[in-house]
């Protein structure tokens, strides 16, 4: 499902037509709708709409353009309105220097008043910031504290999103993101964590490049999905995936699955068949969470080779998939045995390519030549190296055996006599000799891949 996280449903042009404009977003795989409030009385008909609406949610509050004509009454109003179970924030509230079409000392109180009842509340935020960058970071370093929200719309550089995103804030991105010159904003989508990334609407406004000069709406959606996915070089299940997630987290709209044992990323079909790691390597984002590409990990329990299995014929099976992955939160060859039974049963069932993803450290874990058992069971391995040393291995990767760095190398090259093709793989951070690293590689034969920093699948 994709989530529309900020729409306007109350406003001319979508809500004569409202029972079509539902229908076609179900039909484009629209889950859930929120739809936005600008002022009290759309604020009102937001709660209204998605108080008898499955599948919408609302927001209540002041766009800057009316902030000189609201009253404290009306923001008494608006927090008694917001406390109905179907209002997930209090938006969009900010500040429009573009327009000004309130004068910007009055959009400055009115938007401090309003994160202060949204502080009061525990409800997110959704602002609104044309040309007043920044002002409205300056303010909400102010007033906003541990509260947590949204600059819709985004339409800054890269360097006004690192300063949202080190707040602990989310970007929403439009349909504006297919437009051919909105290069600044693709650079943002590239660079930015996905999993810190909403997509949006913003209909009836802002239709995306197919749809140009027409009037927008939730369907349309799958536009800007496609795009985002083809700047990040993932599908569009997997970008509707990752941001559905973020939604939930930031709003608690959007279904999401738990602790998959058989989870897709672009068109291979991953395998999570344990939480423990040999290792505790100081950049893995997993031990800040467990979510990767939008799946959370963290399994309950490791599963049999029969629950694996099952796991992989609820996805289509194994011939549905480019190749299968033996990797998830922890590192698979800690259950060997398991891995070599599943892995035969798909080589029997047409999977087109084995992969494992691994720490290279199994055979010092098992006391045996685990290269040589995976021979003919498995296509490739991808082989974690992640230092040119064994001093700065240690200190990166904080493994729990003695002559850990000896024993990758003797994984790799026992790996380079047994298995059709070897990967030593390095993660990009900051300070480490990838060339030293490369050359290491070649010097074991094996082929190199540089893995970026802070970001997993």
């Amino acid at each position: 499902m994709i989530v529309d996280t900020h729409a306007h449903l109350t406003l001319e042009g979508l809500r004569e037509d409202l029972v079509g404009v539902l229908d076609r977003a179900r039909e484009a795989g629209v889950g859930a709708i929120i739809t936005v409030g600008i002022d009290p009385d759309d604020s009102r008909a937001a709660v209204e709409l998605a108080e008898r609406t499955p599948g919408v949610w609302a927001t209540v509050g002041v766009h800057p353009h009316d902030a000189a004509r609201v009253t404290e009454a009306d923001l008494d109003a608006l927090a008694d309105l917001a406390r109905s179970p179907r209002v997930v924030a209090w938006g969009e509230i900010g500040l429009d220097y573009f327009r000004d079409r309130s004068p910007r000392d009055l959009q400055q109180r009115r938007f401090r008043e309003q994160i202060r009842r949204a502080r009061e509340l525990g409800l997110p935020v959704v602002i609104h910031d044309r040309d007043a960058h920044a002002d409205a970071v300056r303010i909400l370093r102010e007033e906003a504290g541990e509260l947590r929200g949204v600059f819709h719309c985004f339409s800054g550089d890269w360097d006004l999103a690192q300063e949202v995103l080190g707040m602990g804030w989310f970007l929403s991105v439009p349909g504006t993101v297919t437009y051919p010159k909105n290069d600044r904003l693709r650079e943002v989508v590239a660079r930015a964590p996905l999993e810190r990334l909403l997509l949006e609407t913003d209909c009836p406004f802002l239709a995306p490049q197919p749809k140009r000069g027409k009037r927008n709406e939730p369907a349309y959606i799958v536009h800007t999905a496609a795009e985002v996915a083809r700047i990040r070089g993932l599908s569009v299940d997997d970008v509707a995936r990752i941001t559905t997630r973020a939604s939930r987290e930031l709003f608690g709209v959007g279904e999401v699955e738990e602790n998959p044992v058989a989870y897709p990323i672009r068109r291979s079909l991953y395998l999570n068949v344990t939480n423990r790691c040999t290792n505790r390597c100081a950049f893995c984002p997993k031990h800040r969470a467990p979510i990767v590409k939008g799946h959370d990990l963290a399994l309950t329990h490791e599963p049999s080779a029969e629950e694996v299995l099952a796991a992989v014929e609820a996805r289509g099976g194994p011939g549905a998939w480019d190749e299968v992955v033996f990797c998830g939160f922890g590192e698979p060859l800690l259950r060997l045995d398991l891995v070599k039974e599943v892995a035969r049963e798909l080589r029997r069932r047409g999977a087109r390519r084995i992969r494992v993803n691994t720490d290279g450290l199994a055979s010092a874990v098992h006391g045996r030549n685990v290269p040589a058992e995976l021979a003919g069971l498995v296509d490739a391995v991808s082989v974690s190296l992640n230092a040119p040393d064994a001093e700065t291995y240690e200190r990166l990767c904080r493994p729990g055996i003695e002559g850990a760095y000896e024993a990758v190398l003797g994984f790799l090259r026992e790996a380079r006599e047994h298995i059709g093709e070897v990967t030593a793989s390095v993660v990009a951070v900051p300070g480490l000799d990838l060339e030293a690293c490369r050359r290491r590689a070649e010097e074991l034969g094996v082929r190199f891949r540089v893995r970026p920093y802070n970001e997993v699948g």
